[in-house]
């Protein structure tokens, strides 16, 4: 079993910055591979980036492609997401998940068995 417990989340304004962290409680974080993903109201959750176990290829939505950055600490079994230049369109709860090896797909959500609780993004301008 893994815990996801993101933070970092809040409110900014267009064009700020924003780091989401997810930690998770599990000896062996570096074989799963670690998603974001974010839902606003009313619409469907979708994929945002995602980094494999072996901090090697990540993964990003055209969306936010050249202003987030993923990236993991697997000494402190932490996954962050770096947002930059944000936009009102970035408005959202994001969340955390983790995948297995096998069979994984990074922008597919059912390849993700564990996720966290989310945490509120607001940008305004």
């Amino acid at each position: 079993q893994v815990q996801l417990v993101e933070s970092g989340g809040g409110s900014v304004q267009v064009g700020g910055s924003l780091r989401l962290s997810c930690a998770a409680s599990t000896r062996t974080f570096s074989t799963y591979a670690m998603g974001w993903f974010r839902q606003a109201p009313g619409k469907e959750r979708d994929f945002v980036a995602a980094i494999n176990w072996s901090i090697g290829a990540t993964y990003y939505a055209d969306s936010v492609k050249g202003r987030f950055t993923i990236s993991r600490d697997n000494a402190k079994n932490t996954v962050y997401l770096q947002m930059n230049s944000l936009k009102s369109d970035d408005t959202a709860v994001y969340y955390c998940a983790a995948a297995g090896r096998r069979n994984w797909d990074p922008h597919h959500i059912p390849s993700y068995g564990y996720w966290g609780q989310g945490t509120q993004v607001t940008v305004s301008s």
